[in-house]
């Protein structure tokens, strides 16, 4: 299986959005150089608030383009980064990927994809409507999350967009992603 790398962004503050760049730079352990999320401990501050020693699940935040554009087939103008994720990909429906797959982005770096971005009221804040749109049910009436995978840095390097992204599935039994 093999995707592209169509968007990247990183914020230093921590806000909503991350602005689109050239390129990112993934650090091993770490996360995205120069985005406020980056460290072995957690950085989002309502996990922060609750116990700031937590190892960091949330280093990367990826979304598949093709979920930008389901929302916008239903009305929501959203571009890559806008809803803070770092890597905007294409051609891998992400959100169907097991725990443990390892993601290989560019020449050099891989990401172990850690769970589900659980979707958040700051949704509505940026656009109503807008965390309703990111969930859904499946035929057995669980709830579906699509704001996105998260993961950990095991190799940095840059990644740009056009990068190829290749998935490397871990051993059976697989497990699905559950949010973190």
């Amino acid at each position: 299986m093999e995707g592209n790398v169509l968007a990247v962004a990183r914020s230093g503050v921590h806000g909503f959005s991350k602005g689109v760049c050239d390129g990112i730079t993934l650090l091993a352990g770490l996360g995205v150089e120069g985005d406020a999320h980056a460290g072995e401990t957690v950085k989002h501050r309502s996990r922060v608030r609750v116990d700031p020693t937590q190892p960091n699940l949330r280093q990367v935040h990826l979304l598949h383009r093709e979920i930008l554009d389901e929302l916008h087939g239903k009305g929501f103008e959203i571009r890559p980064g806008d809803i803070g994720e770092n890597v905007t990909t294409t051609g891998l429906d992400l959100l169907a990927l097991p725990q443990d797959t390892v993601l290989h982005l560019g020449e050099a770096a891989r990401v172990r994809i850690t769970g589900l971005r659980n979707p958040c009221t700051q949704l509505d804040g940026f656009r109503p409507g807008l965390m309703r749109a990111l969930l859904g049910r499946d035929e057995a009436g669980q709830v579906v999350r699509k704001a996105g995978i998260m993961g950990v840095v095991l190799q940095g390097g840059v990644v740009r967009p056009g990068d190829a992204v290749r998935v490397e599935l871990p051993p059976l039994p697989h497990k699905a992603l559950q949010r973190v």
